[in-house]
């Protein structure tokens, strides 16, 4: 039995490639230097995972494979090259786990997760047995990864580092392309170059898929029409910018009663228009492009758009993307993973129009130094659609400390509302004192602020 460990395993890519290794019949160890929940779901699964960095957690591993937060001076990375034991990133890995199913990659600087988890609901709901690695827990399944025995590997397509790059995919999804990761990606043309060399991935046969609304997309099915590729675009009706010979596009939206949106689905991406009615549980208008992007893989599939359109009808969501955390003397608190501002103002657009006419509370805990200072005129401009809005220090992540503070940016924000509360606990404490029967929280984070989630539902 082959056993890999894992350094880093209890973020959300690595731990679901641990679980689809898991499930496949390796052995798998991993170790990280506190205990995730992913990290406890694989231990709930006979998965031993170590606290901590040690040379000796490598020991016995046929191949290592770590995280793009772990250096090349962690003892465990040491102690594996000084062994002979070789030790891969998940771009050198991911490749080798698709090479022998019909690829499906989703990517875009929004929205992948979650449209890569509709993907794989629909098709395992349609007992097509795919496996999948999605970069959050789909609710429905309880689960962020799956070793199924079907012909599809559905997996998110992450840009961070260029993972994406070591794919092998026959149908591509890019839901948008903006500028994001500076860190990774000092400017725009650096990202776009990247995810040109991602559609570069696709064979002769392939199908690339893109959102007809966001130009970055748009270039790229350009892009990809001149190296004689098959294309589909997908948008809203009346939002289409350009015209593509095979589309998908969603008709006569409106408001349901389950907290999304009703629409109809209509394409000729087969051999004649089709039109099927879609209902929608998950809020806003976003999640209805994302589930456009999911229908139009079906279509390229060859598989009945109907029973896909029923599936979706029952996808209830991934963890931390619109998570509704509990309700507690009429307050309403929910977790978002949004960290950028395209995603902040989608998100909170969906608490709108999903909680019509309840007052919106915003905390938001910006995620990296590099990012905040890049985009800082895009996130003053982010929470128009939020009533209050209460802003914590930076989340620093693979970033050392700075001398910045994201107070800069509220002193920016024309909101009427908008505070600088600091720390986690600080800002726990505004929300206990200020928050009242009928409020909607909303704390968007890709760091730590959903302690906030927790303690607020604790106390109140």
């Amino acid at each position: 039995m082959t056993h890999v460990h894992f350094i880093g395993i209890g973020g959300s890519g690595l731990s679901a490639i641990a679980r689809l290794l898991k499930e496949s019949g390796y052995e798998v160890t991993g170790s990280d230097r506190a205990l995730s929940s992913f990290a406890l779901d694989l231990q709930s699964v006979g998965v031993t995972i170590h606290v901590g960095h040690h040379p000796r957690n490598v020991a016995g591993a046929d191949m290592v494979i770590r995280s793009s937060a772990i250096a090349e001076d962690n003892p465990e990375v040491i102690a594996a090259v000084q062994a002979g034991i070789p030790v891969y990133k998940r771009a050198d890995f991911l490749g080798q786990l698709m090479s022998e199913k019909s690829g499906i990659a989703v990517a875009g600087t929004h929205g992948k997760t979650t449209t890569t988890a509709m993907i794989a609901w629909t098709l395992y709901a349609m007992n097509r047995d795919p496996s999948f690695i999605v970069g959050g827990t789909l609710n429905n399944l309880k689960v962020n990864a799956r070793a199924g025995k079907g012909n599809q590997f559905v997996i998110e397509a992450d840009e961070y580092d260029r993972m994406f790059l070591g794919l092998k995919p026959q149908i591509e999804v890019v839901t948008n392309l903006e500028h994001d990761h500076p860190d990774c990606y000092p400017t725009f043309e650096d990202m776009y170059a990247a995810f040109q060399g991602f559609v570069d991935l696709l064979p002769l046969d392939g199908t690339l898929i893109v959102c007809a609304e966001d130009k970055g997309a748009v270039s790229l099915l350009s892009y990809a029409r001149r190296k004689g590729l098959n294309v589909i675009s997908y948008s809203v009706q009346g939002e289409m910018t350009i015209n593509s010979p095979q589309w998908m596009q969603a008709r006569a939206l409106k408001p349901n009663q389950r907290g999304g949106f009703d629409f109809s689905a209509m394409t000729n991406a087969g051999a004649t228009i089709a039109s099927v009615n879609v209902s929608l549980q998950v809020p806003g208008e976003h999640n209805v492009r994302n589930a456009l992007a999911a229908l139009t893989v079906i279509a390229a599939l060859g598989i009945p758009l109907q029973e896909a359109a029923d599936a979706l009808s029952e996808f209830t969501g991934t963890g931390r993307r619109f998570e509704v955390r509990g309700e507690t003397k009429g307050v309403t608190v929910i977790d978002d993973y949004a960290h950028h501002p395209t995603e902040i103002r989608a998100t909170l657009a969906g608490a709108k129009a999903r909680y019509p006419g309840r007052r919106v509370w915003a905390v938001w805990q910006p995620h990296t130094y590099t990012r905040v200072q890049t985009l800082f005129f895009e996130f003053s401009r982010a929470f128009g659609d939020a009533d209050e809005v209460l802003v914590t220090e930076v989340y620093a992540s693979r970033e050392a400390k700075q001398d910045f503070s994201s107070a800069e940016v509220v002193a920016a924000m024309p909101h009427s509302s908008a505070r600088y509360t600091g720390s986690l606990e600080d800002t726990t404490e505004y929300l206990l004192k200020n928050l009242r029967s009928g409020d909607v929280l909303l704390v968007l984070s890709a760091g730590d602020a959903d302690q906030i989630s927790a303690d607020v539902l604790k106390k109140l």
